[in-house]
């Protein structure tokens, strides 16, 4: 089913992201673990990222297609552009239509992990909304975006970044799902202003349950989000109790997800990190 229309049937919409694993047997663990969500949780979705500089393309479109095959759930492969060419796009594309796999989240993606930067290739793309772009005008498929309610990590400032994202929205993307964040109010503001500039597709939060207080440190970091101080002190106080983090991490996504969906967010993505405890306590809980 086509994700896009998911999200158009007036309920809901609950999704879960994985990463591939480096190895087979980390493959097989992670289709149990979808396998054991879907039994309890039926996701609407699942997505499988793709590592930086495309180092782990193979693995994904090897787990996108067990999950679409295999366990008969909806997947939807992150197709990036960074460091790829156009006839590795067309190979990608290939396998996963003969796969039956229609559903892609069209990215730059990060930068090589031998830390050349994200510059195209020769016959390849710079930016997503030219990825997005291609792959309306070349294939059949429903295409998703990503859209950042603190601003893109690169861009120069709000203005800029909504300008970007009304234009991969323009190309084709059919829905938009949300970097990470930890205060709502970023991302109400961040749909305000989307659709006063005439962005009108389904603009999906993605949540983060907090297991590991180094880690949301590192994630941050990376892409730009911010911890809000209240939030931020509470996980201080945790000091090394792994536990308490993680309940603290999942109180604070529990009360996130139901002030969202109050307030008319279309679903919630979960970024699982590949671990299944808190996006099932989470939900339990909503």
């Amino acid at each position: 089913m086509r994700i896009s229309e998911i999200y158009g049937g007036g309920r809901p919409v609950f999704s879960f992201e994985f990463f591939p694993p480096k190895t087979a047997e980390g493959a097989g663990k992670l289709l149990t673990t979808v396998a054991d969500l879907k039994d309890a949780l039926a996701p609407d979705f699942v997505s499988v990222t793709c590592g930086a500089g495309g180092s782990t393309r193979e693995r994904t479109l090897e787990c996108v297609t067990s999950i679409q095959g295999s366990l008969e759930i909806t997947a939807m492969a992150h197709l990036t552009c960074a460091d790829t060419s156009t006839d590795d796009i067309r190979e990608n594309m290939q396998l996963l239509l003969a796969n039956g796999v229609e559903n892609l989240l069209a990215l730059r993606g990060d930068p090589p992990a031998d830390g050349r930067p994200a510059d195209p290739v020769p016959d390849g793309f710079g930016y997503a909304s030219e990825l997005v772009e291609f792959l309306e005008d070349n294939y059949d498929v429903d295409i998703g975006g990503a859209c950042y309610p603190e601003g893109h990590i690169e861009s120069a400032d709000p203005a800029t970044d909504l300008r970007w994202t009304r234009h991969k929205v323009e190309c084709g993307a059919r829905f938009l799902i949300t970097q990470l964040f930890f205060d709502n109010a970023h991302y109400f503001g961040f749909v305000e202003r989307a659709r006063a500039a005439g962005i009108d597709v389904p603009i999906v939060p993605g949540i983060m349950p907090i297991t590991n207080r180094a880690q949301v440190e590192r994630f941050t970091a990376m892409c730009g989000a911010t911890v809000p101080e209240e939030l931020a002190q509470r996980l201080e106080g945790c000091g090394d109790d792994a536990a308490k983090c993680m309940a603290t991490g999942i109180e604070h996504a529990i009360l996130q997800c139901r002030a969202l969906l109050e307030g008319g967010a279309p679903g919630v993505h979960f970024y699982t990190l590949n671990k299944s405890h808190a996006t099932r306590s989470v939900l339990a809980a909503v």
